[in-house]
Formats: structure tokens, C-alpha cells, sequence
């Protein structure tokens, strides 16, 4: 049996070429909506000390060798994040990045090795302002490429109506039949034994070992995202403080954080925060994550001192990171993310991931 060819081989190209050219168009196109609101773009080091301290991402690891010959640690970042932070310590009120991530354990559909991420930060203003800033990407990213609709999967939504704001709680209460925050305290303690019944309850299978997270998770993936972001895009918002380790509480809930995640088709397309500034919070909370890390997969990442250190003097400031390569399948009606990247990453043996 013969492989698929290459994508280089010139037929190959040339049936990509024109959805990859729409992905230069947008990416001009949001440079420059960007420029005109005064964000500077910005350049984040890929090797960082740390590649984030989320408990199921992997990072790519690799080592910096000094001049002496010593060797010392480092990760191709997950995101730019702790970076751009780092510059809202340093006085920038708006920026953006535009720039290639790595994410070790994932390939599928929706997933690539070394994608793109558009990651933007607004000094002084709320989450409220990046939902807005949501829908006017959306309708950007759509008419540039000339499309009428975002399609994925027989799933179609309207990139220029106003997307829906929906809450994690709303969602699970309209999708599952399950009461979330009622297994959640004002003091983020969660109650495994309570969420597992209601699972139970709406037939959703779980395990004995399952934690409270992987019981959120599992409502999420089956019950909860397949429903968002038909018609027109869904706003995700008000996660369980839980579910949201760098996002600060909501004033309103303190069993919620000002988190919220972008769909469109089903698809998540970004995922943003009212951003915690409370060094010492975020501490504990890395160090969780970590703790969680190594029970699951037997291995931890370091924190970043330097971004704590500069936490500690960054200003109230909402911040979202959005796929660049699911937004420009969307636009273009892509079956696979590697359809919108121009070069792709080596393929590797791998079981085929159906998402």
C-alpha cells in the first residue's frame, strides 16, 4: 500500500495553495486591526525556563548549553504568555503576539505539534472587553476570507452575529441536567463524591480513580462542547475557580473565575482571563497543577521565579490566546488543521485521533 503523497509534491500544493494564502490575508488582516487600536505586536522567546505549569499540557524539552559547557533545562513554550506578561510588568498597555507554540502529545484533526497562537493583552480593562474583541475577529477573520459562514463537520455557525454568552454552570445545567456549582465551595473546595452522582444521574460513565477535574472534563467533552457555537459563536464563561488557575476570582461568585472560552462549530477557538496578579495565589496554584502533573503523568515542570517575580508588579489586565490555525480552518472550510499550515510538522506513527 502506497502513502499519501507529500505536501510538497506540487498537485498537493497547488489544492492547498489557496486556503494557505487566505491564511496570510487574515493574518494581515488582524495586524492591522490590531495596529489601528494602538497594541504593539510583539516577539516572546520560544525557550523559556519554564513551558507553562498547566497540568496536561507537554512541552517539548530541550537544553541550553553555556559557554562553560554546563548544561541547563529549557522548554519550548506552550504559549507566550508568561513572556507577554512580562511586558505588562514593564509598562505596555496593549500588545499582541502572532507566533508559533509547541504542544508535545498532541496530533488530530484539531491538533498539530507547532501551531500558531494569537495572544493579546489590554492593561486596565476587563474580560468584558475581549468578548467584545471576540466577535470583530470572527467577522474579520470571515470576510477576508470571503466566507458567509464558518463550517466544520456539518456544523455551521455566523461569524458576524454576536456571539451567545453562556456560564460553565448554565451550560452543564442545559446540556447534562447537572447542578455544577453545587459541588464547588466559595473556598474552591470541590466535592468529587457529589459530581460523580450526578453524572451518574445523566449517564455519563465514570471511574473510581476519576478526580473532580476529570469528571469536569468528561461533561465538557461529551455533553457540553459538541452543543456550542452553532449558528453563531458561544462565549463560555465563568468557569469553576477550579477549572481557571490564571484567572482572578469574580467579584460576583467567588466560586467562579473570569474565564471564558470562544467556540465556534463546536470548535474551541480561544480561551481568556481577567488575569490573576496575586504572585503568592499563583504560586499555590502552580504548584497544584504540578503536584497533579506528576500523579498523572510522573513528571513536573519548574516554575517561572522571573514571571512570579514580575507578576507581582503587573497591573490589573485581561489577556486571551486564540488558535490561529482552527480560526483560519473555520474561514476556509478546512477538514484538518494541517490542510491551513504551511509546512507541517513530520508525521510520526500514531493511533488515528478521531477529534
Amino acid at each position: 500500500m502506497t502513502s499519501a503523497s507529500p505536501w510538497w509534491a506540487p498537485h498537493v500544493h497547488a489544492d492547498r495553495r489557496p486556503r494557505l494564502m487566505a491564511r496570510n490575508r487574515i493574518a494581515a488582516s488582524l495586524r492591522a486591526w490590531f495596529s489601528t487600536r494602538d497594541f504593539v505586536e510583539v516577539e516572546a522567546a520560544i525557550l523559556q525556563v519554564s513551558p507553562g505549569n498547566e497540568a496536561h499540557l507537554s512541552a517539548f524539552a530541550t537544553q541550553g548549553i553555556a559557554p562553560d559547557g554546563t548544561a541547563h533545562p529549557l522548554y519550548l513554550h506552550t504559549s507566550p504568555e508568561f513572556a507577554c506578561k512580562k511586558l505588562l510588568a514593564a509598562g505596555e498597555p496593549r500588545l499582541f503576539s502572532l507566533g508559533p507554540v509547541y504542544r508535545n502529545r498532541e496530533r488530530g484533526a484539531l491538533h498539530h505539534p507547532e501551531f500558531t497562537m494569537l495572544e493579546w493583552y489590554r492593561a486596565g480593562e476587563t474580560y468584558d472587553s475581549l468578548m467584545r474583541d471576540c466577535g470583530a475577529v470572527l467577522g474579520l477573520a470571515a470576510e477576508t476570507a470571503g466566507a458567509k459562514v464558518f463550517a466544520w463537520r456539518g456544523t455551521e455557525a455566523d461569524p458576524f452575529a454576536e456571539p451567545e454568552r453562556v456560564s460553565v454552570a448554565e451550560a452543564f445545567h442545559r446540556h447534562a441536567g447537572i447542578d455544577l456549582l453545587a459541588t464547588v465551595a466559595p473556598d474552591g473546595a470541590t466535592d468529587r463524591a457529589g459530581l460523580a452522582a450526578a453524572l451518574h444521574r445523566a449517564g455519563i460513565r465514570t471511574a473510581p480513580d476519576d478526580t473532580w477535574a476529570d469528571l469536569f472534563s468528561r461533561v465538557m467533552v461529551e455533553r457540553v462542547e459538541p452543543a456550542l457555537g452553532r449558528g453563531r459563536a458561544t462565549i463560555l464563561c465563568e468557569y469553576p475557580i477550579p477549572e481557571a488557575a490564571l484567572a482572578r476570582p469574580s467579584p460576583a461568585d467567588p466560586r467562579v473565575a473570569e474565564r471564558f472560552e470562544l467556540y465556534a462549530c463546536g470548535v474551541e477557538l480561544a480561551n481568556a482571563f481577567g488575569e490573576l496578579t496575586d504572585a503568592d495565589e499563583q504560586r499555590r496554584r502552580f504548584t497544584a497543577e504540578m503536584d497533579e502533573k506528576a500523579r498523572v503523568y510522573g513528571e513536573r515542570y519548574p516554575l517561572d521565579e522571573d514571571f512570579l517575580a514580575a507578576l507581582a508588579q503587573m497591573p490589573e489586565a485581561s489577556g486571551i490566546a486564540l488558535g490561529f490555525d482552527r480560526l483560519v480552518m473555520l474561514a476556509t472550510g478546512a477538514r484538518r488543521i494541517e490542510d491551513v499550515i504551511w509546512t507541517p510538522v513530520a508525521d510520526y506513527p500514531r493511533s488515528e485521533d478521531p477529534r
